[in-house]
């Protein structure tokens, strides 16, 4: 029971520090580093015999060592080498290639509301290319926004459809997918396309439901609103060929050539040396059209910045969030919780519920709640296993409603960028993306019920 009392204590004290904006990787790590030490503390071992340090109150720190290894593998390596190539991209201008001939034809759709829905989809096509939501938001707030106030769209209405892009596309290059599939033992592929037999019907009932709630909200409330032009980002006129579109994606090409085209050859090809054969790739594209090789061997190096950015921001959060998990393994908080929903009918709607529920509202507080599943994602494959589901079955829905609910907290920075650059308020452009995003959500708990 002290063991119960004292992780709850813990688990509530993270879940305060990030709703308080405190860096969730710290909050997760200092979490997890109280639950080993308290493990110590009540005489229960922290690692195997054959791990062990000799000394129990050095096992926390060698239980770091081991998770940053851990970690720091096959699905850490994947994460950051999949960072690096969309630096690059970014760099050399490939990725606004892609964008500007992706969005190019819809300065002919003259039916205003009617491109709502269209550029609702385009957006999550073009999170493909260009991930970070909010980095995706100061490109379509440039590309796009211009293009629909043109056509009368009212700001509110295009401010809404940029501010809910980059959420729940199913793609293998996706981190939260490539570390799901790892923790549930999955081919990527099937993973994704797990994924895909719910997000894509969420996806087009969320364009309904924009079509519909922005063509309400601009009958009752008007379309006019001050948009601050001089804070929309200039355009980068200065773009390489656009055959360079072809460069962003060629990672994704690949993964469905290597797993599905040529399945029945049974080749051995991850992620990782996807991405090395784009990144090459690319580097011999940029050597035959600038013959400027010193210089491209520096703007290689954004290769690697961007490598230690997806380091700093995904793979250190999963050791954060693996030590907490494993401090409330070693207190065997775990294996009451599991053992707790076995047999019990409905058990694995139960648990998706209230994940997906502490996840909506940690991410509604917070701006995100990817660190609430990454926080508990080590967890889900027994928890599926106790409660006879799929360990998708429960991921998927917390998973995508960690992406969708950053487009109604009014700390998100994809919220704030439009509405900076609008000069709205974050409760008027949340007004404008609620019922999308609520359509979404629920979309995704039932969707998951009925078909994992």
């Amino acid at each position: 029971m002290l063991e119960v009392i004292i992780s709850l204590v813990v688990v509530l004290a993270v879940v305060y520090l990030i709703t308080k904006k405190y860096n969730a990787t710290i909050a997760l790590a200092l979490g997890g580093i109280a639950l080993l030490f308290a493990a110590a503390a009540l005489g229960h071992p922290i690692l195997s015999p054959e791990e062990t340090t000799g000394i129990i109150w050095l096992d926390p720190f060698k239980k770091i060592e081991l998770s940053f290894l851990s970690n720091l593998g096959n699905i850490g390596l994947t994460i950051m080498v999949l960072f690096g190539y969309s630096s690059y991209m970014n760099l050399i201008g490939a990725n606004e290639v892609t964008v500007n001939i992706m969005t190019k034809p819809l300065g002919r759709i003259k039916s205003k509301y009617i491109l709502i829905p269209i550029i609702f989809l385009l957006g999550n096509l073009l999170s493909l290319v260009v991930p970070s939501a909010s980095s995706l938001a100061v490109l379509l707030m440039a590309t796009l926004f211009p293009i629909l106030t043109r056509i009368d769209v009212s700001p509110l209405a295009a401010g809404a459809v940029i501010a809910t892009t980059a959420t729940i596309m199913p793609t293998p290059l996706g981190a939260d997918n490539v570390i799901a599939a790892n923790t549930f033992g999955m081919n990527i592929m099937d993973y994704v396309i797990a994924h895909a037999k719910i997000s894509i019907p969420a996806l087009l009932l969320m364009a309904v439901a924009h079509y519909f709630w922005q063509k309400y909200l601009d009958k009752k409330d008007g379309t006019n609103a001050e948009i601050d032009k001089s804070k929309i980002a200039e355009l980068n006129t200065n773009l390489p060929p656009a055959y360079y579109a072809i460069l962003p994606i060629l990672p994704l090409i690949l993964v469905l050539v290597f797993n599905l085209a040529l399945k029945g050859l049974n080749l051995n090809i991850g992620l990782v040396t996807i991405t090395f054969i784009s990144l090459i790739a690319s580097i011999i594209v940029e050597l035959i059209r600038k013959h400027e090789f010193t210089q491209i061997t520096h703007d290689i190096q954004e290769f690697f910045k961007g490598m230690g950015n997806g380091l700093a921001m995904v793979v250190s959060l999963l050791v954060a969030a693996n030590l907490l998990i494993e401090g409330l393994k070693v207190l065997g908080v775990v294996d009451m919780l599991t053992n707790s929903v076995t047999g019990i009918e409905g058990a694995g709607t139960l648990m998706m519920l209230a994940f997906s529920g502490v996840t909506f509202l940690i991410g509604l507080i917070s701006g995100g709640g990817l660190s609430v599943f990454y926080a508990t994602v080590d967890m889900l494959p027994g928890i599926a296993h106790a409660a006879s589901v799929t360990g998708p079955m429960i991921a998927l829905p917390m998973q995508m409603i960690a992406n969708l609910v950053r487009s109604i907290s009014p700390v998100a920075a994809c919220i704030m960028i439009v509405c900076s650059t609008m000069g709205v308020t974050p409760m008027q452009l949340i007004k404008r993306t609620s019922v999308p995003v609520l359509v979404g959500c629920v979309a995704c708990m039932v969707l998951a019920v009925v078909l994992l």
